[in-house]
């Protein structure tokens, strides 16, 4: 109780810096949903509460249902069911949170059905497991890729590799370091893959390099054409690579199928190649092969990663006529990119909520959360009461995440007030608002140079008991910069850090140093050096020897030094660069002086004796 009110005393001082020394916090809100019809909204909904993850191949279903119970392995041994690229994938795809029995179908599927995983079931297989949990079976699974000759991806190496450091499983990232380089050189294709790549990198497509690649008289399979096309991955190189897709096929007949089809979509999708992609799209439908559940999510995420949505929406219509439909989170996704980077033609929303509806799916929270969230973010607020009150009548409350999605779109539209006022009407439905509601609010004051009403509903936050984290500090210590309150900014920090124990991000200490030099506010600059050194962040030293140099005295570069490390001295190399940066300002006499203060092995060291040899 003490602590909290010697915060909230901080937060008054804020809004009244001339009445106080000191620094801290803010708060407010209300709002209401009407209760409407759906009638004017362009797509029926069909309510139902039950929220689950839905699968549409029905024999592939069967096998999803059977993981289920506890019998599991009994009844796979008594499946008969023809195993595919696609069904495979899919199966995979959704048994990825359990290992065991992803292992146990593929064991089935190879064992019993007589299926061939490819290069990319099996890379799918390792990044399933790779955990700690099952690390016999993800070097298992490596041994044997390695027996029959397949290659591991870099983009999969790569991932399992981060993955690995994360889990801070130090032997995996050597044993899997050396793998890769060895699997690399031991693989007696490897030679002719790189051969091949690099003379369709280095030449023009056309006659002569069609015959060159001819007179090579390359052996194509699935393996070596995956692995080609993903070394032609990239600006430049993917067009080329959907020709050498063709060609093998046109020239040297080769058949494609659908690990091949699958693999060439995955380096297709970007804005240089879109209309590769789509031609690669139609040849598969010709060809009666569908696109698997993996590559989907995969090339989906890529699409909405390069804002390229007309085409994620024609996508995820493309799959949900597929066998292998993807969950309600893949379209829950799409929806929310859409809100956040599409423009206010919500043509895009209808079509992805008619065709999910048309598949027979039942509308779930998130999914009505996604349609508000698009109707909010351009402004048309009655059609999202509308939606509002749809999900109410389906069984779903508005929670956090519908009342932040109201507040943001009223706050984008410049209606503060309305938005301040969603908070007392969270609290009257008994939906308290979490710190990422009030960031919200909070930020949005700032950026209409609602300084004081944003510092206002940082106390009433306060008021209320909730502590900032990080996020909301660093909307503090931008707004308030922005205002040329620096001091201000600085004490609020230093207040947070020192009574809730909060730890800054980086990049707010970083702001914040900028521009306390800038003002010639040293000292604040330097404790805050100390702060970020007691957290163990990286410190930012490049500001401060630029400033010294100009401005600075001796004791200011002493000063800084002995902020920049816990030890007794800090490295040879910042007293070479306070150093260095001293002469190029032609203050010799101050970098004469900082030397005779400097530690007798900094003194004597190699690199400080060729400098003042040449200064000299």
């Amino acid at each position: 109780m003490k602590r909290a009110s010697k915060l909230l005393l901080c937060a008054a001082r804020l809004l009244h810096p001339a009445e106080s020394r000191s620094i801290h916090f803010q708060a407010t809100r209300s709002s209401r949903f009407s209760r409407s019809s759906l009638s004017s909204f362009p797509f029926s909904m069909k309510c139902n509460a039950y929220n689950q993850s839905l699968f549409f191949s029905s024999t592939t279903d069967s096998v999803l249902d059977m993981f289920s119970s506890d019998d599991w392995p009994q009844k796979l041994e008594e499946l008969k069911l023809e195993v595919t690229h696609e069904s495979a994938m899919y199966v995979l795809k959704n048994l990825k949170k359990e290992p065991i029995k992803a292992g146990g179908f593929l064991k089935w599927a190879v064992e019993k059905n007589g299926f061939q995983p490819s290069s990319s079931i099996y890379s799918l297989m390792l990044l399933i497991y790779c955990s700690k949990d099952t690390l016999k079976e993800f070097w298992m699974t490596i041994n044997e890729m390695k027996e029959k000759g397949y290659h591991i991806d870099e983009q999969t190496y790569r991932t399992i590799f981060s993955n690995f450091k994360h889990l801070k499983l130090q032997n995996e990232v050597t044993a899997l370091k050396h793998f890769y380089s060895r699997l690399l050189e031991e693989n007696a294709a490897e030679d002719r893959v790189k051969e091949v790549v690099r003379i369709i990198r280095e030449s023009e497509w056309g006659e002569q390099l069609e015959k060159t690649l001819f007179d090579m008289e390359i052996s194509v399979s699935d393996n070596f054409m995956l692995r080609v096309i993903n070394e032609l991955r990239g600006i430049g190189n993917s067009v080329k690579a959907y020709k050498f897709f063709k060609w093998v096929e046109e020239c040297l007949g080769f058949k494609h199928n659908s690990v091949t089809y699958n693999g060439v979509l995955r380096i297709l999708c970007w804005k240089d190649t879109i209309t590769e992609f789509w031609n690669v799209i139609e040849d598969m439908k010709t060809s009666g092969i569908e696109m698997d559940i993996d590559t989907y999510v995969k090339v989906s995420r890529q699409l909405q990663k390069g804002i390229m949505l007309e085409d994620s929406v024609r996508l995820f219509e493309h799959i949900m006529d597929s066998s292998y439909k993807p969950s309600a989170n893949e379209c829950n996704y799409l929806l929310w990119n859409i809100a956040t980077y599409g423009n206010k033609d919500l043509e895009l929303v209808y079509r992805v909520v008619k065709k999910y509806e048309e598949a027979g799916n039942p509308m779930t929270k998130s999914t009505y959360n996604g349609i508000h969230r698009s109707l909010t973010s351009v402004g048309q607020f009655e059609e999202a009461e509308k939606i509002v009150e749809t999900m109410k009548n389906a069984g779903f409350e508005p929670d956090n995440i519908t009342y932040s999605q109201l507040l943001f779109g009223l706050c984008k539209a410049g209606r503060l007030d309305e938005a301040a006022n969603i908070i007392d009407v969270m609290e009257e439905k008994g939906c308290k608002p979490d710190i990422k509601t009030w960031t919200i609010l909070i930020k949005w004051h700032f950026e209409a140079n609602e300084t004081d009403k944003a510092l206002l509903h940082f106390t009433k936050m306060m008021e209320k008991g909730m502590d900032p984290d990080s996020d909301l500090l660093e909307v503090l210590i931008n707004g308030l910069l922005r205002c040329s309150r620096s001091i201000d900014a600085y004490k609020l920090l230093v207040e947070l850090v020192q009574k809730v124990h909060l730890r800054p991000w980086q990049s707010t200490y970083k702001n914040l140093i900028q521009e306390l030099l800038n003002e010639r506010k040293l000292e604040e600059a330097i404790e805050l050096l100390r702060m970020m050194k007691r957290q163990n962040l990286p410190t930012f030293p490049e500001p401060f020897v630029k400033y010294i140099s100009k401005f600075g005295s001796v004791d200011d570069a002493s000063e800084f030094l002995s902020a920049l490390s816990a030890k007794v001295y800090p490295s040879v190399s910042a007293y070479v660069h306070v150093l260095t940066s001293f002469f190029e300002e032609g203050r010799h006499p101050e970098a004469r002086d900082l030397l005779f203060k400097c530690p007798e092995h900094v003194r004597k060291h190699r690199d400080i004796c060729e400098l003042f040899g040449t200064a000299t």
